[in-house]
């Protein structure tokens, strides 16, 4: 693939730069400008993709998946009702400069103003080799009461089901470490695509809020092709995907109790409701059925519409605004679960448990695509802390402690990563 003219006039001011620029190149470039950044693969794919968005401060949109331009979208979880008469409070990166690394080389597009694009290759030219630091060293901020915090929130979210206050509720916590320096986040972002090729992999930094996210989540939103097919996923409860011996379990193997089936089937009927509420009686279900999300099962059903033949262009910003957020992050009915939500989580879920993802970018110019993904695994750097963020589906069957369990286990997806030398 031919580099972009542009980009051969940057190589020539620099001796070093004798290829095109690596993702690094280009990240490191738009830490030091403070110009948001975003950089993803895609579940079963190895094309990574980064883009630059020279804003920095981001644009909130409230998100129209036919209207906005190919761009990056992660919205907060406390984003209800995100039409276009509600707050718009999703932070949508633009695509000015847009670069794809792939098995056939790269390949760099720009849709941002001539000025502002040739000042970032400039500072491109200018960045210095770099290098990936040393293998970083972890030590965790311990919270000596954060367990029994978090198993007398639970113990009382149990309580309210039994009195019938709502049907389910994720009740998430937080685990904070720090590192030795700062990390390289795109050191980290490759490692995650290593060890989790059927993730959605993403790192975007946020430098009007100081801060990165990472993420490896298993858990298609809404996605919507060229082609016009849509695809959504219920996905819900949580096993090891090794057994006690540390070997890897086939998803045959898989048992799973009444309470992980009901939780799942509340998240498979919550999708059927909102299809129900538009009156779309023409979709696939397939599942349930176990899956494997890097170092645990869950189960799940994926959704498919053919969106051409139900003559229904728009279903994917209606279900997005439907969806969100669903009975896996939040609970059932989903008014009661958000406010049990607010009133007994300590913390700020900020972008955890949102969404987020690539807005109609596609392999080509000519087929773009949308892949939201519900923002879980994932983790917030600030400086050399990492804030990581879990959650588990409560339900009025839930043993407290056995849901501490399980998000340690969820922290885990991440802490593993972080560790590796």
């Amino acid at each position: 693939m031919q580099p972009d003219p542009l980009i051969n006039t940057v190589l020539s001011e620099k001796s070093w730069l004798t290829s095109q620029p690596t993702t690094t190149d280009l990240w490191q470039t738009a830490l030091s400008l403070g110009y948001p950044a975003a950089l993803w693969r895609l579940p079963n794919r190895a094309d990574k993709h980064l883009i630059v968005s020279l804003d920095t401060v981001l644009p909130r949109v409230s998100v129209d998946l036919e209207e906005l331009p190919a761009g990056f979208a992660i919205s907060p979880f406390d984003n209800l009702d995100f039409g276009p008469d509600s707050p718009a409070r999703t932070l949508f990166l633009r695509a000015d400069i847009h670069a794809t690394f792939g098995e056939q080389g790269s390949k760099i597009v720009e849709t941002g103003t001539a000025p502002a694009v040739n000042r970032f290759w400039q500072a491109v030219a200018e960045q210095p080799t770099a290098k990936r630091p040393a293998s970083l060293s972890l030590t965790d901020l311990p919270d000596p009461n954060a367990q029994s915090d978090y198993v007398h929130r639970v113990a009382q979210a149990v309580e309210a089901m039994q009195r019938g206050e709502f049907r389910k509720v994720v009740l998430s916590r937080t685990k904070r470490v720090e590192f030795s320096d700062t990390p390289d986040a795109v050191a980290l972002f490759d490692t995650l695509c290593d060890t989790y090729p059927t993730a959605f992999i993403s790192a975007v930094s946020l430098p009007e809020h100081g801060q990165i996210w990472m993420s490896a989540t298993p858990e298609r939103l809404v996605s919507q092709n060229a082609d016009g097919l849509f695809r959504t996923l219920s996905l819900a409860g949580t096993q090891s995907a090794t057994d006690a011996n540390g070997v890897p379990k086939r998803p045959a193997e898989a048992m799973w109790s009444q309470k992980e089936i009901e939780e799942q089937a509340l998240v498979s009927r919550y999708i059927i409701e909102c299809f129900k509420k538009i009156r779309l009686r023409e979709y696939l279900e397939e599942g349930p059925k176990t899956i494997i999300a890097g170092n645990l099962m869950h189960l799940g059903t994926q959704f498919t519409v053919d969106t051409q033949a139900v003559h229904y262009p728009q279903l994917g910003t209606v279900m997005l605004r439907l969806l969100h957020p669903t009975s896996a992050v939040c609970g059932m009915p989903r008014d009661r679960a958000f406010n049990f939500i607010r009133r007994h989580e300590t913390h700020d879920r900020e972008f955890y448990a949102g969404f987020l993802g690539p807005v109609n970018i596609g392999s080509t110019e000519e087929q773009p695509a949308t892949d939201l993904f519900v923002h879980i695994r994932c983790m917030k750097l600030e400086g050399r802390v990492a804030t990581l963020i879990a959650g588990a589906g409560l339900t009025e069957d839930s043993v407290p402690e056995r849901e501490w369990q399980e998000t340690e286990m969820k922290c885990q997806t991440l802490l593993a990563v972080l560790s590796k030398p």
